[in-house]
């Protein structure tokens, strides 16, 4: 697929945390073509190892728990004090109970997914927002789980429906995204998010061929999307080409919450 030039990103300064993830990879190797300064944040070795194996050029890996809002405001402090506010963040780290029932979840599981996902959120946006300047931008990730609920009947073999928690996480970040948007939107800073729907890991997909074709049936484009169709959503909300939008969630799925 090619991807847009978003020659305007070049020699920005641009944050991406879980960077290493499935799609945060090809969002790094978009914008470090692009000729943008990305600082990669990741779990300890995950930034490193998607530097060297796609051999970027521009992208700085630094090792953060994106995850724990106890250390948030320090870990941005210093970021910030090392490489200086960025023009630009896009954050798609987030902490979940996969793997547990609606009916197993405990309370403990539930706020650690909170404060994980929402409170360390809410920390590493605020926190970085007093540092930037007119013009910058955040990026936040929700799902499409934010917006609507998962079909049971979609996961069998004793695969577990998509976690209410996780749900529950991602439908606080487009409020969040939204309070961000009026609060900071005076000082010139935007705030929008990318709502992704059903980008199964290639992992996910060879293990349970028959939850993937199941899916397909529930999305009017009639296929998954590739990890490389959300890159032109995250740059182009980061470029000046969408320079009067904020407070928007820019929905890539394929048409599955259409219906």
């Amino acid at each position: 697929m090619r991807t847009p030039a978003f020659s305007d990103l070049r020699d920005k300064s641009i944050w991406v945390t879980g960077a290493a993830g499935h799609l945060g990879t090809p969002i790094v190797c978009a914008l470090d073509k692009a000729g943008a300064a990305t600082l990669c944040l990741d779990l300890p070795g995950k930034a490193q190892t998607l530097c060297e194996r796609h051999s970027l050029q521009n992208a700085i890996p630094e090792s953060a728990d994106l995850c724990d809002p106890e250390t948030m405001v320090d870990l941005v402090e210093s970021l910030v004090k090392k490489h200086g506010p960025p023009d630009g963040l896009v954050h798609l780290a987030f902490l979940s109970s996969a793997g547990k029932h609606l009916g197993e979840l405990g309370a403990p599981d539930f706020r650690r997914t909170l404060d994980g996902s929402l409170t360390a959120t809410f920390l590493l946006c605020r926190t970085l927002a007093e540092k930037m300047t007119a013009g910058a931008t955040q990026v936040l990730f929700s799902s499409m789980y934010g917006m609507v609920s998962p079909d049971p009947s979609l996961y069998r073999n004793e695969m577990t429906p998509n976690p209410i928690d996780y749900g529950v996480s991602k439908a606080g970040m487009l409020q969040m995204m939204r309070y961000f948007a009026v609060h900071y939107g005076p000082a010139g800073l935007r705030f929008n998010c990318v709502t992704p729907g059903a980008f199964t890991n290639p992992g996910v997909q060879a293990a349970h061929p028959d939850f993937y074709e199941s899916q397909k049936q529930k999305i009017p484009l009639g296929r998954q999307g590739s990890a490389s169709e959300i890159v032109g959503p995250a740059l182009f909300l980061l470029s000046e080409t969408s320079s009067y939008i904020t407070g928007h969630s820019l929905v890539v799925d394929g048409g599955w919450t259409v219906w």
